[in-house]
């Protein structure tokens, strides 16, 4: 298990803060050093209104160089540029049975609440807000939207000491709330395994009101069955236990090829209901996947807008 993402209920609560200070601390140093300028933001655009003169940075986009102020100053100056509104970012999270699973670097449930850590600070501009609905397996619970380095660890404290729960809420609940009319639009996370199905006409009503990104969190061990022999298999949401025998070739065989048709079925679905998906896995380095899907992202909205204009 990383140390940085190990999160437990029962953990002591000054402990408890201090791994999710060294987890912001971590995701911060890290996307500075992969992401720069623009690209450091997960959503597009930095607003049209002219704002305040800084001095260049090295990342910094030439086209905001301020001439004016540049041949003043003797020194390369950008103008910075005011967001046209405020905007809120809503993650759902889906902490239930089937995430408290991991067999390699940590548990898909830590790794959800290191990438709403990750998200919150790709969003965090000013007058940005976040909020989060967290779904434990049995109830829905909200956390209203607020701003500022204060509010985004009370978020992730709020998910690091949620518990599972056995019940018959599925991540489709949270979806139809997410798409609530009442809700403000803005950019949706949806942060799941996707294992429960259910979920896939509920996230098309997301996107007719969000801008949406899905993050799928897997374990390698949901994708293929090492050579152990003879093995129970619990299911963690109904408690339903079979043996396999993954000593025949051909049951991984079946479990590999079921993986892969589930991953794809997934992407599928996501792709169909017009959202953004990145695949998380405990076994990889989700800071560097992170990265490049950020990267990507950007570029190849910034192509799109440059092709209309």
């Amino acid at each position: 298990m990383n140390p940085a993402l190990s999160l437990r209920a029962d953990d002591d609560p000054a402990r408890t803060r201090e791994v999710l200070r060294r987890l912001e601390l971590d995701v911060t140093r890290r996307l500075d050093g992969l992401l720069q300028g623009d690209y450091r933001g997960l959503v597009p655009g930095l607003g049209s209104e002219p704002g305040e003169a800084r001095a260049y940075s090295p990342g910094d986009d030439v086209r905001r160089m301020d001439w004016n102020v540049t041949a003043r100053m003797s020194d390369p100056h950008v103008r910075e540029s005011i967001a046209d509104r405020e905007l809120e970012t809503t993650v759902l999270v889906d902490l239930a049975p089937s995430l408290d699973f991991g067999t390699i670097r940590h548990t898909k449930a830590e790794l959800a609440v290191a990438a709403v850590a990750a998200i919150g600070l790709l969003t965090d501009r000013l007058g940005n807000r976040l909020g989060a609905i967290v779904h434990d397996g049995a109830r829905l619970h909200d956390v209203r939207p607020g701003s500022g380095r204060r509010h985004m660890m009370a978020v992730l404290h709020r998910l690091a000491t949620s518990e599972p729960q056995a019940g018959t809420s599925t991540l489709a609940a949270g979806l139809h709330r997410l798409a609530s009319p009442a809700r403000r639009g803005g950019l949706a996370v949806v942060i799941s395994d996707l294992l429960r199905p259910g979920w896939a006409d509920p996230l098309r009503a997301v996107t007719l009101r969000h801008e949406t990104l899905v993050i799928e969190v897997v374990d390698p061990r949901e994708l293929e069955l090492p050579n152990v022999g003879l093995i129970e298999l619990r299911d963690t949401t109904t408690g339903r236990i079979v043996e396999v025998d993954t000593r025949k070739a051909k049951v991984r065989d079946r479990f590999a090829e079921a993986g892969r048709e589930r991953l794809a079925d997934h992407a599928r679905d996501v792709r169909a209901a017009r959202a953004d998906h990145l695949v998380l896995r405990t076994d990889r380095d989700w800071v560097i996947d992170l990265a490049r899907f950020v990267d990507q992202r950007r570029r190849r909205r910034r192509a799109a807008t440059t092709a209309v204009h």
